[in-house]
């Protein structure tokens, strides 16, 4: 991996406000270089995304995890995940 800074981008949903904090906090407790962890929730981007909430979404950031080419530049590496997740290792595993 050549970039120094892992960006991350994580679905953000207001009732899952918890678990969103208990992802991000596994990540830094293992990570063995430095993260950028950014929230992706669909409010942020109502000025270019502003597609209603379908009844079939089962969260709020269904369809905004697309956006992580888009909002990574199209360049470099980055991961989505889900805010329901917990990491138990390295997230730098994931390149080797």
């Amino acid at each position: 991996m050549t970039e120094k800074i892992l960006n991350i981008y994580i679905g953000f949903d207001e009732a899952e406000t918890t678990a969103y904090h208990t992802l991000s906090q596994s990540i830094i407790e293992h990570a063995s270089g430095p993260v950028r962890i950014s929230p992706i929730c669909s409010k942020h981007f109502r000025n270019f995304f502003n597609r209603k909430r379908d009844e079939k979404q089962s969260n709020d950031f269904s369809f905004t995890r697309f956006l992580v080419p888009y909002l990574n530049q199209y360049a470099g590496y980055a991961i989505f995940m889900d805010c329901d997740m917990m990491v138990r290792t390295d997230i730098f595993e994931v390149f080797k």
